[in-house]
């Protein structure tokens, strides 16, 4: 793929510019995304500038220290979350994710009105539901002794979960997931606007729909919902649907996918969770620590010096959870997989921008792994198949599992 060259800042060093940079939003690769590329990056500076980060394949900055992304994380004064995606701009609009993309002071009462919605003791209340959803996800190849895992399970299962809460149709997941690759995994940023478009168009019109007839979901939730003691508007409502529909269709799917990818390599961690599912949870943290799968954007907006770079107003800023969960500096070996390890990852953010949606996360992480490990025997990657990842939100292109009937 070819991008347009474009010329480096006066401020950024020539010894910084870093153009293979290769985790590059629209590209695949059959290398491991991990112990290949993530750790070769390793070898580099501490900061690099790399050409083509930024979806579109235009410049950022890219930290790959843990230390220098919870600096970012934290730095609200020089780094800001607004316009961190090109979705709204790609279009026209006013509005921007939110609460992911809002800024202090703008970003507490946001975060205020969400969290109810999505507190460990309202995810708890699903857990029958999502347990139910798996099984039967399961149950409805584990006769067959194998499956195409991401088209099967990594979608299907958590997305329905997902529609339910939103209140969308089951019968246009196929839709949806067009969209949502296109917004996530295209370089194409004529196809990302279409994407945006279509998705913005359906949410108006459920937005709307709501309006009149209220119903138990999270767009009547939006709906209905106050910030210091008015109403949401339309660009804030907006805002906050499409931050859902981004988050809810692809972001557990992939690390489930991660997680697999996984677990179909190395029998011995299969063994050791099917003898143990009580150690499940702490073997997730150490896969997300492992297998960082999402990055996100900040704009520098004062000039500003970390570990000796300056950023200036306007420069795009890379955080590569991937980058960060194999910190030399941060942790002892990091290419080897340790379930007992107990790691801090950022794997679903840090600081006041930590994903509101964690805990229906860790739940449906938890009990596909599971179910899936009740109900399946012993699995793996199917023999021959060189697994593709998409890059940017990495993520497997097809996953196919086998295992003895």
């Amino acid at each position: 793929m070819m991008f347009a060259q474009q010329p480096i800042p006066g401020h950024v060093p020539a010894e910084l510019v870093a153009p293979d940079f290769p985790f590059i939003f629209g590209l695949t690769t059959e290398q491991d995304p991990f112990d290949d590329l993530a750790m070769h990056v390793h070898e580099g500076p501490d900061i690099v500038y790399a050409p083509h980060a930024y979806p579109g394949g235009t410049a950022a900055w890219v930290p790959r220290r843990m230390a220098h992304l919870r600096a970012i994380y934290l730095d609200t004064e020089h780094f800001s979350s607004t316009d961190f995606s090109p979705f709204s701009k790609l279009i026209g609009g006013e509005w921007i994710s939110s609460p992911a993309e809002l800024d202090p002071p703008r970003h507490g009462p946001f975060r205020q009105m969400v969290n109810p919605a999505f507190t460990p003791r309202a995810m708890a209340a699903l857990e029958t539901r999502i347990r139910q959803y798996a099984v039967e996800y399961i149950d409805a190849f584990a006769a067959r002794g194998e499956c195409e895992f991401m088209g099967e399970f990594a979608f299907e299962f958590p997305i329905k979960v997902f529609m339910d809460l939103m209140g969308l149709p089951h019968d246009r997941v196929g839709e949806f997931m067009e969209w949502e690759m296109n917004l996530l995994h295209n370089h194409d940023l004529a196809k990302i606007a279409e994407a945006t478009r279509n998705v913005i168009d359906y949410l108006s019109a459920e937005i709307e729909h709501r309006r009149a007839n209220p119903r138990d979901d999270l767009i009547t939730y939006g709906v209905q919902g106050q910030i210091v003691g008015r109403s949401l508007t339309q660009d804030e409502l907006l805002g906050f649907m499409f931050n859902l529909f981004i988050g809810g269709l692809d972001t557990v799917s992939t690390n489930m996918g991660l997680h697999f990818r996984h677990l179909g390599r190395n029998m011995e961690d299969q063994a050791l969770l099917r003898a143990n599912p009580s150690d499940i949870p702490h073997a997730i943290d150490e896969l997300m620590r492992a297998y960082g799968a999402v990055t996100t954007f900040r704009s520098c907006r004062k000039e500003t010096e970390l570990a000796g770079v300056r950023f200036m107003p306007g420069d795009k800023v890379a955080m590569s959870t991937t980058l960060a969960g194999r910190d030399p500096a941060e942790f002892d070996d990091p290419t080897a997989v340790r379930l007992d390890r107990k790691p801090r990852h950022v794997g679903f953010g840090f600081g006041i921008h930590t994903c509101v949606g964690m805990h229906l996360a860790r739940r449906e992480l938890r009990i596909a792994m599971e179910e899936f490990l009740a109900r399946i025997p012993e699995f793996r990657i199917a023999p021959g198949h060189q697994v593709r990842c998409h890059l940017g939100m990495i993520q497997p292109v097809a996953l196919p599992l086998v295992w003895d009937t």
